[in-house]
């Protein structure tokens, strides 16, 4: 769904969906409720599956007298600093704090199944693959040392990567930041960058836990997002060929990452890139653009991080592709087309409305109202998409001058113009708005699946109007 969004301080525009109906805008059906009783039902449930769940692979890893380690010689180096268990410990009190902070049912259930999910990811790596933390913790006397006494009664030196005081972090990381606002953001932020590098200053666990532990974080924060159904409602395995093998090319790019990656070492960051084309891969092969999860013009935090190679290679390869025809063009009655621009762009064009159709590219932000319908690239649209992209156009097209764009400005966005050049009759054939949109845009590539679905919508017209 695309929406319709502002920034603080200007005055309040509806929200449109697909059809075009108002819906409410998420803080005006939010209200102040707190579903404390909920949040306090799923930590009577949390509290003991954590300490059963981490103390079973705790003891079976001691069990199996396990001695496996990853460690990298630069990390001893990294001194021991007492006072840190003090953030190392707080993870546990902001734990059962970061439920007061959800304003609805939905939010609480949200939280509670990032942090089982977060809990079983991890303790299933725990007895897969077990780890034993080398180094020897120096002796520590009073309050620090109490700590350190208290913590050695439960935890022992296995369950390391990913690190599970990472990935609960991450979660309730997420939940803190979204309920705050200025000094506070910057606390919250201050004191989970403190927390994170406990980990590692209190002997707890060594460098490859931290950002294993973060990937299970984001993966959770990516899998139940907020405001909208986990990811596996969106699952519809694709029976296009042009999208299975897409997916299969974005799978062998991440396959070779992973390769790649085993020489140890630096080559162990291929891992980010492998997971982002691993993601894209699953995006092309059944979960569709809500994979990316782009709305009102911005990804969600998880997909900023898990998606950032794949995110930066897109802008890179838009950005190569147009260097010398970066300016949108005009093609008729207030309508632009061209490739994604950047805040410059949008107010020395004088634009007034911004159509998205990027599903991989993050949109500006301004005083321009914009829509975004994000489409998977390379893909051709359906007849149904290219209507309602059509439609955008026209309603945004009222409020002044409109530029339509995905990444080049050839493909996605043209096919939109086109439409809408069809859509409202300023065009009479396919071939005619084509040739329209081309006298401006010579670059665009319109294959036959885009012709077939304009023609398809063409025909639809004339039906509708005998």
């Amino acid at each position: 769904m695309g929406d319709f969004h502002r920034l603080p301080g200007q005055a309040p525009r509806q929200l449109m969906g697909e059809a075009g109906q108002v819906a409410l805008a998420p803080a005006a059906a939010g209200g102040a409720y707190r579903p404390w009783r909920r949040g306090v039902a799923w930590l009577l449930f949390l509290g003991p599956f954590f300490f059963l769940s981490y103390g079973a692979a705790n003891w079976w890893a001691a069990t199996q007298s396990v001695a496996g380690t990853i460690v990298f010689d630069w990390e001893r180096q990294i001194p021991f600093v007492p006072w840190t268990i003090v953030p190392y410990w707080s993870i546990d009190l902001l734990y059962g704090l970061s439920f007061l902070l959800c304003r609805s049912r939905r939010e609480v259930d949200t939280h509670a199944w990032r942090l089982v999910t977060a809990q079983i990811v991890c303790v299933t790596c725990f007895f897969l693959f077990p780890l034993h933390f080398s180094f020897e913790r120096p002796t520590t006397d009073g309050l620090f040392g109490t700590m350190f006494a208290v913590l050695a009664g439960f935890d022992q030196p296995f369950n390391q990567a990913p690190s599970l005081h990472i990935a609960l972090l991450v979660v309730i990381w997420a939940r803190f930041a979204a309920a705050s606002r200025g000094f506070w953001r910057f606390a919250t932020h201050f004191w989970a960058s403190l927390i994170a590098i406990s980990v590692l200053t209190t002997y707890q666990h060594h460098f490859i836990d931290v950002p294993t532990g973060a990937l299970v974080g984001l993966l959770c924060l990516w899998w139940w997002p907020d405001g909208a159904p986990a990811m596996l409602a969106n699952w519809r395995l694709s029976r296009s060929p042009r999208r299975r093998w897409l997916a299969s090319a974005y799978l062998a790019g991440a396959l070779l990452c992973v390769a790649a990656a085993t020489a140890g070492g630096a080559t162990l960051w291929l891992l980010w890139p492998a997971v982002a084309l691993l993601l894209v891969s699953l995006s092309y092969l059944a979960l569709g653009p809500a994979g990316l999860q782009k709305r009102d013009g911005r990804h969600s935090v998880a997909s900023r991080c898990l998606f950032a190679p794949y995110t930066a290679a897109a802008w890179i390869n838009s950005r190569l592709w147009t260097w010398r025809r970066p300016a949108p063009v005009h093609v008729a009655d207030g309508v632009w087309l061209g490739r994604l621009p950047d805040r410059r762009t949008m107010y020395t064009g004088g634009f007034a409305g911004l159509l998205d159709l990027t599903a991989e590219l993050p949109a500006p932000t301004g005083s321009w109202t914009s829509l975004n319908r994000p489409w998977l690239d390379l893909l051709p649209p359906s007849a149904d998409e290219l209507a309602a992209a059509a439609d955008a156009i026209e309603t945004l097209r009222h409020q002044g001058p409109v530029l339509v764009c995905c990444a080049l400005g050839y493909s996605r966005s043209a096919a939109a113009v086109a439409a809408w050049l069809l859509r409202t009759q300023r065009a009479a054939s396919v071939d005619q708005a084509i040739a329209q949109v081309a006298a401006c845009r010579p670059q665009m590539v319109l294959g036959a699946a885009q012709r077939e679905a304009l023609q398809q919508l063409l025909d639809e017209r004339h039906a509708a109007h005998g």
